[in-house]
């Protein structure tokens, strides 16, 4: 069952051949057999999950009309969502056992829909990392060899759709935190637009940059899941942006002949990895098969991208995360004397050492006198990488470039060098601060661990992207494949 699509599985609930109580029960067999190899799963209250099930099935006995197509369906989100279901601590101390009185947005949207939230994944401690390795909860492990990171924030997320312990899983990208972990894991994940998902109710990070987005097996998944999670939220969200269509499933089955696709030659130039650039090489291939025509082009900015990006999101996170004082919330340090020694307790102990490094970057940018020689400067950058893309879409349809620079690398391999570890989101950060569309995608193994390419569309044109990813999947094998100890 676990190995079905999420349109198999809704054709077999609306068949009644199943019931969302016998499905729901599946994954937590599988994570109670799986998880502790992996601690992807943080999170998940089993009696709930069930009865939660079984109100679907109950409605789906009396009368099935009304219910969505992932009615019944298990999700499980990343632990950076408000759920009244599940605590919600962003993997830190600095939230441990915070219970949120409200759901996020995009949560009430697929609750609404009948899906049966499923619990809650691992993650970056407030989504700042790029490995996993920054968890209260300790680091998940790549279901594709056990000595490897899955990627970061939404690192948790990826791997338990790797291992097959949920059928589908919600992450956030800020600069890459869907699309790295999905190329890691060789799953399918999509960052949509900046503001066509709700940020109401995703603990901030950097509020400029931030983007939910669903993580699946497959670009068909995505899809169907995205259609759930994406809506005009005004009352909440003053950046979210009316769309005409939120069924991104229309144009799936579109041909791709006479698409025009970019290759930038920043991102193929210089390949480290000469497995790697086979995949890519392959892949490019393939969709050259399915019709398209593919162009070079230059976006000679983009090198400037982690100076910009490690600029303005340690900036955004130094204010966004003031809030975490110890004093209405969270924990709370017990060595404290006043408030002053309170705050500066609680934050002391409660925040992991890659969050305390951002936020005194950060503040340290926004304060006086540097702010013009720093955050003023990323910004200009920023408008510079923007401007790249807008020339680039005069000239194509989309951009074919690689997800990351490397497969999953090995746990504590970058521990002690942060300035690698940043390196490591060179590919994927430009498309988040040009607030574009991407989606990752495995196209081939390198070194025995899965490789993803990543298709950038522009701004608001998600089905033009979901349309060629499913269309590169339909003629080849790669989404489909599973770590053999969790096949």
């Amino acid at each position: 069952m676990h190995t079905k699509t999420l349109k198999a599985l809704s054709e077999l609930l609306k068949d009644k051949t199943i019931s969302s109580r016998e499905l729901t029960q599946h994954y937590i067999d599988r994570i109670d057999q799986y998880n502790d190899a992996i601690n992807a799963v943080v999170h998940i209250d089993r009696e709930r999950c069930l009865k939660a099930a079984d109100s679907v099935d109950q409605r789906r006995s009396q009368d099935d009309q009304g219910l969505s197509v992932l009615a019944g369906i298990p999700l499980m989100n990343k632990d950076i969502f408000c759920t009244v279901s599940e605590p919600t601590t962003c993997a830190s101390k600095a939230l441990q056992g915070y219970q949120s009185p409200f759901d996020a947005t995009i949560i009430k949207n697929c609750r609404d829909a009948g899906m049966v939230m499923f619990g809650k994944c691992n993650m970056d401690e407030f989504a700042m990392g790029g490995s996993n390795e920054n968890s209260f909860y300790g680091p998940t492990k790549n279901p594709w060899d056990l000595s490897r990171v899955p990627g970061g924030s939404s690192g948790g997320s990826a791997a338990a759709i790797a291992a097959r312990l949920t059928p589908a899983v919600t992450g956030t990208d800020t600069g890459g935190s869907i699309r790295q972990p999905s190329a890691f894991c060789g799953i399918t994940g999509i960052k949509p637009s900046y503001g066509v998902i709700s940020r109401y109710g995703v603990v901030a990070f950097a509020s400029s940059l931030d983007q939910a987005g669903p993580m699946a097996c497959s670009a068909e998944d995505c899809a169907l899941l995205l259609s759930q999670m994406a809506s005009y939220d005004p009352a909440h969200d003053m950046t979210s942006v009316r769309q005409q269509d939120y069924d991104y499933t229309t144009n799936l089955n579109d041909s791709l002949k006479g698409l025009r696709v970019g290759l930038p030659k920043e991102y193929f130039d210089h390949f480290a990895d000469a497995d790697i650039e086979k995949c890519m090489q392959a892949a490019i291939d393939e969709f050259k098969k399915l019709g398209v025509e593919c162009v070079e082009i230059s976006l000679p900015d983009v090198k400037h991208c982690i100076s910009a990006y490690y600029t303005i999101a340690p900036c955004e996170a130094s204010s966004n995360l003031a809030r975490f004082d110890g004093n209405i919330y969270g924990y709370r340090s017990p060595n404290s004397r006043d408030i002053d020694s309170m705050y500066s307790a609680s934050r002391s102990e409660a925040f992991g050492n890659e969050v305390k490094r951002r936020i005194v970057m950060g503040t340290y940018a926004l304060s006086s006198g540097y702010s013009n020689d720093y955050y003023s400067k990323a910004q200009n950058i920023r408008n510079l990488i923007r401007h790249d893309f807008d020339e680039a879409w005069q000239k194509v349809d989309i951009i074919l470039a690689p997800t990351t620079p490397s497969v999953a690398f090995k746990i504590d391999q970058f521990c002690n060098d942060p300035i690698k570890m940043y390196q490591q989101d060179v590919f994927t950060i430009p498309v988040n601060l040009a607030e574009l569309p991407a989606l990752s995608m495995p196209v081939g193994f390198a070194h025995q661990m899965p490789v993803g390419m990543q298709i950038i569309g522009p701004r608001w044109q998600e089905k033009r992207i979901l349309n060629c990813a499913h269309q590169f999947q339909t003629i080849t094998d790669w989404h489909t494949r599973i770590p053999e100890q969790f096949a």
